[in-house]
């Protein structure tokens, strides 16, 4: 696993060891990244459901201003956090090891961008969408990305937000969502 582009190119990641967190791929991710290209630089970013971080460093990389990462997972996160060092970004980001929906609830900031991507059969990319959407903390024209199997069904409309195209990789689909102005 490595950064695709931008001030990191080619910088490997770690990753975590057994079966419990699933990479996207470079193939999904470089997919991704071209469809919201000109949507990343100067925001900031959320990486909710963390897991290795690849995709907030990824957006750092392609010069997103900052990114708070967030896992409950202690493992998750001290991998977060050697990626970050790896890339060099420890200035322009901060980790909590936290549930996401106590994360959310505290909705202090106004994110640019924000990855979800949980577990497939947790039921938390919903609870995120809705926790999202009461607390309001997605900027103007801001855009939620939504990694789910290509089967799952997303809400096609929410309070405030457009659902945009998904991108389909084999089992696998993002789901954007914009906020309207």
């Amino acid at each position: 696993m490595r950064v695709i582009t931008g001030l990191a190119k080619g910088r490997r990641l770690a990753e975590l060891p057994g079966l419990d967190t699933r990479p996207t791929t470079s193939k999904m991710k470089e997919g991704l990244f071209s469809a919201i290209q000109f949507d990343v630089e100067g925001r900031r970013v959320l990486d909710l459901f963390a897991g290795t971080g690849q995709l907030g460093i990824e957006a750092l990389s392609r010069g997103a201003s900052f990114c708070d990462f967030v896992d409950s997972a202690p493992a998750a996160m001290k991998i977060v956090q050697r990626n970050i060092k790896a890339c060099g970004f420890e200035d322009r980001c901060a980790c909590h090891g936290k549930d996401f929906a106590a994360f959310l609830s505290r909705g202090r900031e106004k994110y640019g961008l924000i990855f979800l991507d949980p577990p497939y059969t947790s039921g938390n990319l919903e609870r995120a969408l809705e926790l999202i959407t009461t607390i309001d903390i997605v900027a103007e024209n801001g855009i939620i990305v939504c990694e789910s199997p290509s089967d799952h069904q997303l809400p096609e409309s929410l309070p405030l937000y457009e659902k945009g195209r998904e991108y389909r990789y084999g089992k696998i689909k993002f789901t954007l969502y914009r906020r309207r102005a």
